[in-house]
């Protein structure tokens, strides 16, 4: 046993540790998280294990430290350097490493900074990344002498990647990386491809100057938008800071949804493997679970976050899963992790695949449904638990049914409304879907009655 470390609690999000660098994110806990992960993961019978890090200013320092941390525990830890998340999760799964832990701020602004962890190749769970931080504070480190090597791995992911490149025709593609860590290997992959790629916001810049590095928000995708018009390209592609997500664009300049992405890639994969599972969060729309059964699939709900959907497509066995904010992972054909870079590549393949008809047109012919983006409500996140709980209340005493998989989930007649905490931010999710106008403005009604109830205003 040594000294113990305290996190300060607002860092431990739903499967990460995340802050705001300098007030509550500091290179001791860096030190901290390398420790304590690697202790568990020595205390399991690992040894390697790798690192790596995006591109904000603070986290070269923050990597530094936990490596320190890592090598204190007698572990071999390979450093792969600047790239995006799912680099390190392809290196932990290359050189059959026990864990990697990766540091990135993710989506978040610039003076935002974090670590993710993996283990046996899955993302750890809210309750695992607990017990770490528990590890944490009683101090309970095993000790060693470690070896530290440099072991860069960017050629191999990007070859890996082009392996999947089977495109019936020559594509004319945008790619916004956002100066995230994404830019730092995109070059490298578009040297492997054939076709048109023309790049903005390619240079990894910590501090962001094209947009905040979150696809998810409407705004940060304007660029990109103009760009595929004047280029008339067939589509555009988002990457999130750490590019484990991906948002596209269709060539008419409009934002696809995740699920209708899903959608489209469940055609594809159910076509030869009927009857498997396909998960998706409890956000996305009716019309992707109702295609997925069209296609002869089992559609799976599970909670938003890239941990529950990446267990829960093992616990089912689904060769496809996401969730709305543009993490997909494929255990078809790929390793079953969020990926961006992969699922714009299979979106790319996909679209040059369609015979005689444009993104634009295969999203049109998708049933359609009226729903709101998702909204995120600004809540302390001592609070933002609450409000969900009290909402889930009033609708208990009411005799109100809902779904609780993740939040409240009401279904009306003609549709649903969607209440729940985010897993990675102060704030609340909110969403509506419904088959009409009057049902989508009743939905909102009664989801703004209970904010207001609990002291909410819904925007």
């Amino acid at each position: 046993m040594g000294l113990g470390h305290h996190f300060d609690p607002v860092v431990l999000r739903g499967y990460d540790f995340r802050g705001v660098v300098d007030r509550n994110l500091t290179p001791a806990d860096g030190i901290a998280v390398g420790r304590a992960f690697g202790s568990d993961l020595a205390s399991r019978g690992g040894h390697l294990v790798c690192v790596g890090h995006d591109g904000r200013l603070s986290s070269p320092e923050l990597e530094h430290a936990v490596v320190e941390g890592l090598a204190a525990c007698g572990l071999d830890v390979r450093r792969i350097g600047l790239g995006p998340t799912p680099m390190l999760t392809y290196a932990v799964r290359r050189l059959e490493a026990a864990g990697g832990i990766m540091v990135t701020g993710s989506h978040n602004p610039p003076d935002h900074n974090g670590f993710k962890l993996v283990r046996n190749g899955l993302s750890l769970s809210r309750e695992e990344i607990r017990r770490v931080a528990e590890r944490a504070a009683n101090g309970d480190y095993v000790s060693g002498d470690g070896r530290v090597v440099q072991q860069p791995l960017a050629a191999d992911y990007v070859g890996r990647l082009a392996e999947e490149w089977d495109a019936e025709r020559v594509p004319a593609v945008v790619w916004d990386p956002g100066n995230g860590a994404v830019g730092a290997v995109l070059p490298l992959l578009l040297s492997r491809l054939p076709g048109r790629h023309v790049v903005i916001n390619g240079v990894v810049d910590g501090n962001f100057p094209g947009h905040d590095p979150d696809p998810a928000e409407a705004r940060h995708l304007r660029q990109l938008q103009d760009t595929v018009l004047t280029e008339s390209a067939d589509l555009g592609v988002a990457f999130d800071g750490d590019g484990d997500r991906v948002v596209a664009v269709d060539d008419q300049g409009r934002i696809l949804a995740a699920d209708q992405m899903l959608a489209l890639f469940a055609e594809e994969i159910l076509a030869s493997r009927p009857g498997m599972a396909v998960v998706a969060d409890v956000k996305a729309s009716d019309v992707l679970f109702d295609e997925v059964r069209r296609f002869g699939g089992r559609p799976v709900t599970a909670p938003s976050g890239r941990s529950q959907i990446q267990h829960k497509m093992a616990e089912v066995r689904a060769p496809l899963g996401g969730e709305m904010s543009g993490h997909i992972f494929f255990s078809d054909r790929y390793y079953g992790f969020d990926d961006g870079l992969y699922a714009a590549l299979r979106l790319i393949a996909l679209v040059c695949g369609l015979s005689g008809e444009t993104l634009a047109g295969r999203i049109d012919r998708l049933p359609h449904r009226l729903n709101t983006p998702e909204i995120r409500l600004p809540c302390p996140d001592g609070r933002k638990f609450g409000v969900v709980d009290e909402v889930r209340m009033r609708l208990a005493v009411a005799g109100t049914s809902f779904d609780a998989i993740d939040g409240v989930k009401v279904r009306t007649a003609d549709g649903w409304w969607l209440l729940r905490a985010s897993n990675t931010e102060p704030a609340l999710t909110l969403r509506c879907e419904a088959r009409s106008p009057e049902g989508l403005k009743e939905l909102r009604r009664q989801l703004s009655l209970q904010l207001r109830l609990s002291g909410m205003e819904l925007p």
